[in-house]
């Protein structure tokens, strides 16, 4: 199967995941990146605002064994990470049972993940480095492609901090803003469509992505992202030397799920993700404006908007947003809700792009909808 078969498959999966999430397309979309460059992600947000909802969408549609678990002060280890073996226990050896447990599972969500004890968080320090886990005699590869950690706010014990930085991308969530609260409530009030996706279809095109991503070119990348880094560091921002080698990965799993095996420009709007703390990524996303203008992605067309704020990523953004418009209408008259929502995109074309500036895809775009609002 061609690395542009699985990236046409996962964006369709990423697609059937943000449906009826409001202001949480940056998670969805996030999650995959992260499972394809092997990575883990850190969401930080108050009770409410849909981190797990956005965590679970994406691990039913992309298929494969999910855990979720939220974490309490006295949350045992065997919550977590399975029982121990009565029977092996009877002969004098400590095996752990991990059916159905965190070692298994291929998408984990782990929910006020810094309240674990240290005994759970050593043990989670494996599972997420090395993929490996280890409790007793029990020492086992695990086959979890990403962890998403979530809490309220990120842990000013340098310990724990010590461990949130094994999450190398992350997000920071507010409320809905008040201008989509009318959007919120409708999709709140909907039922979510199925999906039309088998469960456990998806998983095998992650792991050829994956390892597609392991062999992009990042030749031509390499000396812009120095340079990226070196602003970053010279504003203020603390990046260590190993999240500035990891986020290679994040690039090149952009790359692929945008169908490339060479990474460009185009895949620089990741880098914000590693900053440290939400102030640091908005000063992250101006120190490197000029850089990520070029930024976009077929695949995680939010994400690339969202981190770059660049004017390819919303033109890529809209011509999708149009084009699943279109292909809903399928030649048939646009109702009110429908006519509502290609105005809005219509409105939004004009609003971002002075006419000698659009693409020849936004243009054709452009057309097309005016075509379908006339009488």
């Amino acid at each position: 199967m061609s690395l542009e078969v699985d990236a046409r498959a996962v964006k369709t999966a990423v697609g059937l995941a943000r449906a009826g999430l409001v202001d949480r397309e940056l998670i969805a979309e996030v999650v995959v990146l992260c499972a394809v460059a092997g990575e883990h992600l850190l969401v930080i947000g108050a009770p409410g605002t849909a981190k797990s909802e956005a965590v679970r969408r994406v691990a039913t549609e992309l298929g494969g064994r999910y855990f979720e678990y939220l974490l309490g002060r006295f949350t045992e280890p065997n919550e977590i990470f399975g029982p121990v073996d009565l029977r092996r226990l009877r002969e004098g050896v400590v095996e752990i049972e991990t059916t159905g447990m965190l070692p298994e599972a291929e998408i984990a969500f782990l929910d006020e993940v810094f309240l674990g004890s240290t005994a759970i968080l050593n043990t989670l320090l494996g599972v997420l480095n090395e993929r490996t886990f280890r409790r007793g005699s029990t020492a086992r590869t695990v086959p979890l492609r990403v962890c998403v950690g979530a809490a309220n706010t990120l842990p000013e014990d340098h310990t724990l901090a010590a461990f949130a930085d094994r999450f190398l991308a992350r997000i920071f969530v507010e409320p809905v803003a008040d201008a989509r609260l009318e959007e919120l409530l409708e999709v709140g009030w909907q039922s979510r469509p199925s999906s039309a996706t088998p469960a456990g279809d998806l998983l095998a095109s992650v792991d050829r992505l994956s390892a597609e991503a392991l062999a992009v070119d990042m030749t031509g990348v390499r000396p812009l992202l120095g340079t990226a880094i070196r602003r970053l560091r010279g504003a203020g921002i603390a990046l260590s030397d190993r999240r500035a080698v990891r986020a290679q990965r994040l690039i090149a799993a952009a790359a692929v799920l945008d169908g490339r095996p060479v990474a460009s420009e185009a895949d620089l709007w990741v880098l914000p993700l590693i900053a440290p703390t939400a102030d640091t990524q908005v000063l992250a996303r101006e120190t490197l404006a000029d850089l990520l203008t070029g930024s976009r992605n077929a695949s995680l067309v939010h994400s690339a908007e969202e981190l770059s704020r660049g004017p390819a990523a919303r033109a890529e953004r809209l011509c999708q947003t149009g084009s699943e418009l279109l292909t809903l209408l399928d030649g048939q008259p646009a109702d009110p809700d429908t006519r509502l929502r290609l105005e809005a995109t219509l409105r939004e074309i004009d609003a971002g792009f002075a006419h000698s500036d659009l693409s020849p895809a936004l243009a054709d775009l452009r057309d097309k909808l005016l075509t379908k609002l006339q009488p």
